[in-house]
């Protein structure tokens, strides 16, 4: 077979060749060690073979049963050697008479033995032995061809052989029932350990626990039910029906075979833990259900913190300005008039973050995208910012092509990214945005001087009502960001972050070269 594949993917000129994974029985790993594709790998020379499992190979296996009978088979062919075995050995041993002594005969005849009761078990074992000392006395004990004994340490040495014979094989049994015990025992503690372990994680779901316990115990199938008030203890139906409690509102229910006692102590752990990961599965479920609550709840206290701070300073500008008791200088009104202008703007502008985040979400934003130059976008953007300490330079943006663009949008987003990067920058330090083309797209670069940011924190930093680095609550509501890669890719851009080299972070806004004189309009249709 491996010479047969491997030469018709050479015929068709394949360079790999993909092979699954199989589940062999011992019986056919005792005739051939070595499968197909173990063959298949050592004759490919320059061909790649690729061996992948599936869910029958990958399946678990059933546990083994402590002190359960042997094999039907084993059962049957104990019995059977244990009479031709040291019938055979006879006939070689007689065709080389004399050249043994009855102590090498005898010791020839007990590892019959031990290899029949290893086969057949204890019963095969004392067959063997009474048939080993009837050939033994017959041909080998002096004199030959008769079960007469003459002397008497021949007698003793054949009742040694008996007892001796007896006595190891009940030992190589009861060695082999406690191996089997200890199989299973590691078998059920390998198990428990890794439902356990996947519960914890939270890796598997209820339904594949299920078929691994099915699997584990042989079972037909396995189901969790509601549980009625009959079913408060375990219940084994001589059918094969078989109920154990799993938690305090289900019963696990298996149909196949009656289970021993022994069994039923391991079943009703694995219920135990199939209750746990049914706990763990409403948990996650609640947790889920409460994150919108709690996102929610975030939204409001930041949309107060952040409304409270934007309307006391106007309304604490007008209060002034109506205070009778004061007497303002026109240079102190004007002063005012400007402070409570200016935070009227700002509440204007996170009103307006709001609404776009509202319509984003929504799927109805209107978007009317035309070729839209840097150049005459960046000063309209740059004339909604408040005075600022820090120096804002362009540079590349005369000579770069248009983009497929909407001018109010990109406006925003260039402004919120220029608002960002002044935040988090020095006094003093300048704030650069730059542009060049990229194949069939331009990208515009805001780069800061600022702190920078982790790697884990690039994505976060998109997130609605997250202010990465800003101790001040009310310093707005985190949603620029989050707007600004919102708007970018309704126009069909991105917007990404990349390290400034040095220190600081630099926003990178890709959007599509304008091809044409076309105007575009398009309506995001509804997510819901």
């Amino acid at each position: 077979m491996p010479t047969a594949l491997l030469d018709f993917a050479r015929a068709e000129n394949a360079t790999q060749l993909v092979l699954g994974t199989s589940r062999r029985s011992w019986l056919s790993r005792l005739v051939a060690p070595r499968g197909i594709g173990e063959d298949t790998v050592e004759l490919s020379g320059d061909i790649d073979v690729h061996m992948v499992t599936h869910e029958r190979a990958g399946r678990g296996r059933r546990m083994p049963v402590p002190g359960r009978q042997l094999p039907h088979a084993r059962r049957v062919a104990g019995p059977l050697v244990g009479l031709i075995l040291p019938l055979l050995l006879t006939a070689v041993l007689t065709h080389t008479r004399g050249t043994l002594n009855l102590t090498s005969e005898a010791l020839l005849f007990l590892v019959t033995v031990i290899g029949v009761a290893c086969l057949g078990g204890v019963v095969s074992a004392l067959l063997a032995s009474l048939t080993a000392s009837l050939l033994l006395n017959y041909y080998f004990i002096p004199p030959s061809d008769q079960f007469t004994i003459t002397e008497a340490n021949n007698a003793l040495a054949l009742a040694v052989f008996v007892l001796v014979a007896v006595t190891v094989a009940g030992l190589v049994d009861r060695s082999l029932r406690l191996a089997r015990r200890a199989a299973r025992a590691t078998a059920e503690a390998e198990t428990l350990s890794s439902m356990a372990g996947n519960i914890l994680r939270g890796d598997q779901a209820v339904s594949i626990l299920l078929e691994r316990t099915r699997e584990a115990f042989g079972m037909e199938s396995a189901e969790l039910v509601p549980r009625s008030d009959q079913e408060a203890e375990a219940v084994d139906r001589a059918d094969g029906l078989v109920k154990v409690p799993a938690g305090p509102d289900r019963v696990l229910v298996l149909r196949g075979r009656s289970l021993p006692a022994s069994e039923h102590r391991v079943l009703t752990a694995f219920a135990a833990h199939l209750a746990a990961a049914l706990d763990h599965a409403r948990l996650s479920e609640a947790a889920a259900e409460v994150e919108p609550v709690k996102a929610a709840d975030r939204m409001r206290t930041a949309l107060l913190a952040a409304v409270s701070h934007d309307l006391r300073t106007p309304l604490a500008a007008v209060s002034s300005l109506r205070s009778t008791d004061v007497d303002f200088s026109a240079e102190e009104r004007d002063e005012l008039l400007a402070t409570a202008d200016e935070s009227l703007a700002k509440l204007n502008r996170l009103v307006d973050h709001l609404l776009d985040m509202s319509r984003l979400r929504a799927g109805a934003l209107t978007l009317r995208l035309q070729p839209t130059a840097f150049a005459d976008v960046l000063p309209l953007a740059l004339d909604t910012l408040s005075a600022t300490s820090v120096p804002i330079e362009s540079q590349g943006l005369e000579e770069i092509c248009d983009v497929l663009a909407d001018p109010p949008l990109l406006e925003r987003v260039i402004a919120n990214l220029v608002v960002n990067a002044v935040r988090h920058s020095p006094p003093q330090r300048q704030v650069l945005i730059s542009a060049s083309a990229l194949g069939p797209r331009v990208e515009l670069r805001v780069i800061d001087q600022g702190p920078g940011l982790r790697p884990e924190d690039r994505d976060r930093i998109f997130v609605p009502f997250q202010r990465m680095g800003d101790s001040d609550n009310t310093s707005g509501l985190g949603l620029g960001l989050a707007l600004s890669r919102g708007l970018a890719e309704a126009m069909g851009g991105t917007l990404t972050t990349e390290d400034t080299p040095g220190r600081g972070l630099t926003m990178v806004l890709s959007l599509r070269a304008a091809a044409s004189e076309v105007v575009v309009e398009v309506t995001e249709p509804d997510a819901g």
